[in-house]
């Protein structure tokens, strides 16, 4: 994974405002990932706690912390951005349109035609699963309810 998958290319970085040693120093932990990250924060705080403190601090403003990246084919996205949402809708979005294919365009529409039959009948399927549950348990509750009512009935006979 490189830097370019997971941050913005450098020259578009707004947040890494500072001398070109820094920009290469956050470039290269970036290429390690989050635990090269951690590392030098807990390094800064047994050495000397405020520069933990200030990579700790450096690490939240800038989302490095917090931001889980799974990849999605070769790019990476961080769970919960506003960003990767927009482009999770940008693919399925770019998913309906037509490739230029004829073949491949009726070969997606037949496919999702019948994954959507599919889901569809699954649905159904739940539904008469839940419905047969329910008519279970309400069999069960009224052959319970039958039983104590002839039990109780029958202690009132017994007693008179």
């Amino acid at each position: 994974m490189s830097t370019t998958d997971t941050y913005p290319p450098a020259d578009l970085r707004r947040d890494l405002a500072g001398p070109p040693w820094f920009r290469r120093t956050v470039d290269w932990l970036d290429d390690r990932g989050t635990w090269a990250w951690i590392g030098l924060m807990v390094a800064g705080f047994v050495l000397v706690w405020p520069v933990g403190l200030a990579i700790l601090a450096y690490m939240i403003w800038s989302k490095r912390m917090f931001g889980h990246r799974h990849h999605n084919g070769s790019r990476a996205m961080t769970c919960g951005t506003r960003r990767a949402r927009a482009e999770a809708w940008g693919y399925a979005r770019t998913a309906m349109r037509p490739s230029g294919n004829a073949a491949f365009d009726a070969y997606k529409a037949d496919t999702l035609r019948r994954l959507e039959d599919e889901q569809r009948a699954f649905e159904e399927f739940l539904g008469r699963l839940r419905e047969a549950k329910d008519k279970a348990e309400f069999d069960q509750f009224m052959d319970d309810r039958a039983h104590k009512a002839r039990g109780a009935g029958s202690d009132q006979d017994e007693a008179a």
